[in-house]
């Protein structure tokens, strides 16, 4: 079964998304805002795709201060997770802020906060699936 992670800090968030995922698209979902469980999850290969929020207030990965683009950089930095793809969650939604994140991180896509059309939503995840 298709397993999506999602890394955020709002518990609101991650009850809202965890609904969508599985009621509309049934998929499997894991979240967790531990980064360290978060690369444990990816490099084990329990993730089939990412939901990274874009600004973690709370995470930290080897003593020091990590947000979103931080940890997808990592990911994407690393031959063995570099392929898993990654979409980038955020409420920052300014003019610009879509471009300036992906080339930023190496993300593979972007969706802004709140998540009005759960459709949508779904499908944007569904279409950076890997393909069997």
């Amino acid at each position: 079964m298709t397993t999506v992670l999602i890394v955020e800090d709002d518990i609101i968030n991650r009850r809202v998304f965890t609904k969508i995922l599985t009621k509309r698209a049934s998929l499997n979902v894991k979240d967790t805002e531990n980064v360290d469980e978060v690369m444990k999850i990816v490099t084990a290969g329990e993730a089939d795709i990412i939901l990274m929020d874009v600004s973690l207030s709370n995470s930290v990965y080897q003593g020091k201060s990590v947000d979103g683009i931080k940890i997808t950089q990592m990911l994407k930095a690393d031959p063995q997770t570099a392929n898993i793809p990654i979409i980038l969650v955020t409420a920052h939604a300014m003019s610009g802020d879509r471009e300036s994140f992906l080339s930023e991180s190496g993300a593979d896509g972007y969706i802004s906060k709140p998540v009005v059309d759960h459709q949508e939503f779904v499908n944007k995840i569904l279409a950076l699936l890997p393909k069997d």
